[in-house]
C-alpha cells in the first residue's frame, strides 16, 4: 500500500505510546450540573488541555468505546499561526522544531515549505490514538480543505487501513461567490473512516429521515410515503431480469441501471406483500419497508447548505448565542445541523460522541439538539487545548443546556421536499402531509408557515421569543488535565494520581481494555481491581510517598500466597507494585507475573498496543 512520507514521521511514529498518562481533574464550579450531582467522568465531558494528553487519558475510560468521531482540525491554510510543539523526545526533532517553530511567528503571511510536514507531523499521533478510542463498528468524520485533504487521505488509509475508507463528501460551506479567489470556494470536505470494513459500516449506520431531504427517486414518482425504489446504480447480471407487473406489463430495469436485489429475492419480497406497483399496476416496482425497518434515504456525498448549514448561519447563531459581544475571535464555525446529519448518520440514541478540537462547542450542541428531537441519550466528549475551552467552548455548551438572553424569532425548518410534476399531480396527498406536519408539531411554535421556495415545498416552525431562549438541557462535567505521571514524580512523591486513576490506567496498557469499575479495596487486601478471561490484575498503590516507600508497598511472599489462595483455577495474576521480595522465577511458579511502578507501564503499553484489540 502507497504510505506518505513526511518529515519527522520516523520520530511521530510511535509517539502516541510515549505520551505521558495525565488524570482528567474534574472542576465543580466550571460543570453544569443540576444541584446537588457531583461531577462524574462517565457523562457529558468538557476537557481544557493538549488534545494529545486528553486523548490518552480517555483510553483507560472509553478505548474501542466511542461510536462517532468528528474533528475540524486546523486547515493549514498558513494563515493560522498554529504551532506544533508536542514533547518529542528525538534530539533532531527538537532542534528542527525550535528553528522552525511557527511559520507566522512574525506576522507575516508566508508559505512555509515545511508547515505539512508539521501539519502531518501534529495529526499522526492524535490520530492513532482516536483510532485506539473508537468503537468496532465507530465511525470518524474529518472536515477539511482543499490544503491538506490529500495528505490526510494518505495517513488515514495506513492508519485505519484502506478497506476502511467509507467516503470522500462534500459539504456546501458558503453560497455567497468569492470574487476576489482564483476559484470562488464553495465547499469542503468530509472524510468518514470506520473501524469496520466500508460494506459492513452500510448495515450499521443510519438512513436520512425522508422528511429532510429533497428524495431523488427512479424516473417515476409514485408519492406513496415510505416506499423505496426496487433499482440499484451500475450492473450486476444476477439482478438484471424481466419483471411482469399484476396488469401484464414487462418492465427491464431503468437504462444504466439493475433491479435492487436478485430473481429470488424479488419474488420473497413478494409473496410477503411488500411490493408496491405504482400508476394503478402498471409501474415499476417499489419495496414497502418491513414494520420496524428503518425507513429513509442513503445518505449522499453531496451535502448543501439548505440541508445543513454553512458557515455564514453558524457564524450568525453563534453571535445570536453571545449577543452581548462583539467579536469571539472563530473565524468560521461549523453549523450544528451538519455535524447533527453525522450524528443522524453514524450514532445511535445511546452513541457516545467525540470532539478533540472542540473550537466553539458545535459538536455538543448537535448532540443536545439531536437528543432533544428523538428523545436519545447520547453523550459528548469535547477537548479544547485554547484559554477560550471555558469562556466559549464550554459556555456555550452552558447557553444551550440552560436557555440564553435573546428576543427576536427563531426559525426551525420542518419539511423540505422538491416539487414535480408528478408530486404537484398528487398535489392533495402533498398538501395533507404538510397540514399534518402543522397540526403535529404547532403546539411548540407560535406560527408553522407553509411555503413555496425555488421549487421546493418548506414547513417552517416560528417562535417569537422574548428576553431568553429555550435550553436544550443536559449537563456536563468540566476537566482539565492532571499532572504528568512520571518516574519522577512517583519517586518524589510529588503530583502523586489518585489510586482509581492509576488503577484504570495499568489495567488498559496491561490488557488493552477499559475498566468501568475498579473493584473496592480493603485496608489489608491484595490491590485486586479487575479480572480478563486469564489474568487477575492487582495493584499495589496509595499516592502517599511514606507509603509507597514502607514494606505495605511490596510484593511479598505472604501476599502472593493471599492473592494465589483467592484466584480462581485457570487464571494468572498481574501485579503493579512499587517493589517485590520474590524472584519472578519463584512468581512464576504461583502464576504470577510482576510489574514494577513505574519502569513497567510504558513497557506493557507498547506490547498490548502492537497487539490486536479485542
Amino acid at each position: 500500500m502507497p504510505s506518505l512520507d513526511f518529515k519527522g514521521k520516523a520520530f511521530v511514529h510511535a509517539h502516541h505510546l510515549t505520551v505521558p498518562f495525565r488524570e482528567l481533574v474534574p472542576d465543580k464550579d466550571k460543570s453544569c450540573l443540576p444541584k446537588g450531582v457531583a461531577p462524574a467522568l462517565d457523562g457529558n465531558l468538557v476537557i481544557h488541555g493538549d488534545n494529545l494528553h486528553a486523548l490518552k487519558a480517555l483510553l483507560p475510560l472509553h478505548a474501542g468505546k466511542v461510536d462517532c468521531i468528528f474533528i475540524d482540525p486546523p486547515y493549514n491554510t498558513g494563515n493560522e499561526g498554529w504551532a506544533y510543539n508536542d514533547n518529542v523526545r528525538s534530539p533532531l526533532m527538537k532542534e528542527w522544531l525550535k528553528k522552525h517553530a511557527n511559520p507566522n511567528d512574525d506576522g507575516v503571511t508566508r508559505d512555509d515549505l515545511e508547515r505539512h510536514d508539521k501539519w502531518a507531523c501534529m495529526m499522526w499521533p492524535r490520530l492513532r490514538l482516536l483510532h485506539e478510542l473508537l468503537a468496532p463498528a465507530g465511525s470518524l468524520w474529518i472536515t477539511l480543505d482543499d490544503n491538506e485533504i490529500h495528505r490526510a487521505k494518505c495517513i488515514l488509509d495506513e492508519i485505519f487501513g484502506e478497506d476502511s475508507f467509507v467516503g470522500h463528501l462534500a459539504w456546501q460551506k458558503r453560497t455567497s461567490r468569492e470574487n476576489r479567489a482564483t476559484l470562488s470556494p464553495s465547499i469542503d470536505h468530509l472524510l468518514v473512516y470506520s473501524n469496520c470494513l466500508a460494506d459492513s459500516w452500510r448495515l450499521v449506520r443510519n438512513l436520512i429521515p425522508n422528511e429532510s431531504i429533497q428524495e431523488l427517486s427512479d424516473d417515476e414518482e409514485t408519492g406513496v410515503s415510505g416506499t423505496i425504489p426496487f433499482s440499484a446504480q451500475g450492473f450486476r447480471k444476477n439482478q438484471v431480469y424481466k419483471i411482469t407487473t399484476p396488469t401484464g406489463v414487462v418492465h427491464e430495469p431503468p437504462k444504466g441501471r439493475c433491479w435492487g436485489a436478485t430473481e429470488p429475492e424479488f419474488e420473497r419480497l413478494k409473496s410477503e406483500n411488500r411490493i408496491y406497483w405504482p400508476k394503478n399496476g402498471n409501474g415499476r416496482p417499489r419495496v414497502i419497508p418491513a414494520q420496524g425497518e428503518p425507513k429513509g434515504l442513503v445518505p449522499n456525498t453531496l451535502w448543501l447548505a439548505r440541508e445543513v448549514g454553512d458557515t455564514e448561519g453558524s457564524k450568525k447563531r453563534l453571535m445570536e448565542i453571545f449577543a452581548e459581544r462583539s467579536d469571539l475571535g472563530i473565524h468560521a464555525p461549523k453549523p450544528h445541523e451538519l455535524v447533527e446529519r453525522v450524528i443522524q448518520i453514524s450514532a445511535g440514541p445511546d452513541a457516545l460522541v467525540l470532539d478533540s478540537f472542540a473550537g466553539s462547542g458545535t459538536t455538543a450542541h448537535a448532540v443536545l439538539a439531536q437528543n432533544k428531537k428523538d428523545g436519545g441519550n447520547r453523550r459528548f466528549i469535547l477537548v479544547e487545548c485554547e484559554a477560550y475551552a471555558d469562556t466559549l467552548t464550554a459556555e456555550r455548551v452552558r447557553r444551550v443546556i440552560r436557555g440564553y438572553p435573546f428576543t427576536g424569532t427563531q426559525r426551525t425548518e420542518l419539511l423540505r421536499e422538491k416539487l414535480n410534476w408528478t408530486k404537484l399531480k398528487k398535489a392533495e396527498s402533498l398538501v395533507e402531509k404538510a397540514e399534518s406536519i402543522k397540526q403535529l408539531e404547532g403546539a411548540d411554535y407560535d406560527d408553522v408557515k407553509i411555503t413555496v421556495d425555488d421549487g421546493e415545498l418548506v414547513v417552517t416552525g416560528e417562535r417569537s421569543v422574548k428576553e431568553t431562549a429555550p435550553g436544550l438541557g443536559g449537563a456536563f462535567t468540566f476537566c482539565t488535565l492532571g499532572a504528568e505521571m512520571s518516574l519522577e514524580g512517583l519517586l518524589t512523591g510529588k503530583d502523586l494520581p489518585a489510586f482509581e486513576a492509576l488503577a484504570k490506567y495499568v489495567f488498559y496498557t496491561a490488557t488493552g481494555r477499559t475498566l468501568a469499575t475498579v473493584a473496592k479495596q480493603t485496608k489489608d487486601g491484595d490491590g485486586f481491581i479487575g479480572a480478563t478471561e486469564t489474568h487477575r490484575v492487582h495493584l499495589l498503590y496509595q499516592p502517599d510517598q511514606a507509603w509507597l516507600r514502607s514494606e505495605a508497598a511490596v510484593l511479598t511472599e505472604t501476599r502472593v500466597e493471599a492473592l494465589v489462595k483467592n484466584r480462581p483455577e485457570g487464571l494468572r495474576s498481574l501485579v503493579f507494585a512499587p517493589a517485590k521480595y520474590l524472584s519472578q522465577k519463584d512468581l512464576s511458579a504461583f502464576g504470577v507475573e510482576f510489574c514494577q511502578l513505574p519502569y513497567a507501564i510504558h513497557r506493557i503499553l507498547g506490547e498490548s498496543a502492537a497487539a490486536p484489540r479485542a
